[in-house]
């Protein structure tokens, strides 16, 4: 959340300064970061605001998954908090179109087109998200809406039903320990001052990282220019990247892509379903198989990311 509300204030800021259109969004950005006074900064720490948000958004699912915090009777809040990780990654993946440099669109049109391969809805989804056939100045326009309008009300929303059911419910206790005598602790003063520490903390990281590595940008994005090469997604879409290519391309006569993008499918409708699969960690039992599934999960993710960046 704190990571959100920053995201909020410098994406404000920029909007100010960034032109929306195919001729002029890569140079509004170049002079956003060589002419504006601290517009480097404001632009640097909106993205490693974004790459930190995302990091903790992942790291708070698969521990919500490992620890087994969706059982009963918050499986309504791993929904919801399931649906902010998926409005985090399209988050990411609508601003990095907007630099509107090579490697933004060769991503961009790579990952639209992986949707486009799902049977029955992948030409719809695909069509929705490019506002045409390919990647344009029209998909541009479209990205900048879901940036700074769709995906921020979407996000205020989720963020507040989410937070309302954990006042709700309370916290989550570890299975192991919930049937055992422990302290509590009042949300204010005590959780509160915990947080600013923790926030404090990550705006020091944050704030180091926007000024000793700030990003770079790519060359003007040309529809008719062959893409970079080793062109890689953003980190956090690495492990599909990587699962796409253990897959032929061709399987028993079918489109190799489209058979990986259908498991896919199933392994992340399966992940957002395993609180109203695992019946026993819901009635405080055992259940050690949804454990060992929560490990692969995890390990799954950040084994094929770790590969996705070394090779």
């Amino acid at each position: 959340m704190f990571f959100f509300i920053l995201q909020f204030i410098t994406g404000m800021v920029l909007s100010m300064y960034y032109i929306p259109h195919l001729e002029h969004a890569h140079k509004s950005i170049i002079e956003i970061v060589t002419k504006l006074n601290m517009g480097w900064f404001f632009r640097s720490v909106h993205h490693w605001g974004a790459q930190l948000a995302i990091i903790f958004v992942f790291i708070h699912v698969f521990s919500t998954l490992l620890l087994k915090a969706y059982r009963k009777p918050r499986e309504l809040t791993w929904v919801t908090g399931f649906m902010l990780l998926t409005i985090s990654i399209l988050f990411g993946l609508s601003g990095y179109l907007l630099l509107w440099d090579e490697r933004a669109f060769a991503a961009v049109r790579v990952a639209t087109g992986g949707a486009g391969n799902l049977p029955l809805v992948g030409g719809f989804i695909k069509a929705f998200l490019r506002g045409g056939i390919d990647v344009t100045g029209e998909t541009l326009t479209r990205f900048y809406a879901f940036h700074v309008a769709i995906l921020p009300i979407i996000t205020i929303l989720l963020t507040v039903i989410h937070l309302m059911l954990v006042q709700m419910q309370g916290m989550s206790i570890p299975v192991s320990i919930e049937k055992k005598q422990h302290k509590t602790m009042l949300f204010f003063p005590n959780m509160f001052y915990k947080d600013l520490i923790i926030w404090l903390i990550m705006l020091g990281i944050m704030v180091s990282l926007a000024v000793f590595f700030p990003p770079e940008i790519g060359k003007k994005a040309d529809a008719l220019a062959p893409p970079p090469e080793n062109i890689k997604p953003e980190w956090y879409f690495l492990f599909l990247f990587q699962t796409l290519k253990l897959f032929p391309g061709e399987i028993l006569g079918l489109n190799g892509e489209t058979v990986a993008i259908i498991i896919i499918s199933l392994g992340i409708l399966f992940f957002f379903l395993i609180p109203f699969f695992d019946k026993k960690s819901s009635r405080g039992e055992p259940s050690p198989l949804f454990t060992w599934i929560g490990i692969i999960y995890t390990l799954y993710f950040v084994v094929m990311t770790l590969i996705g960046f070394v090779t």
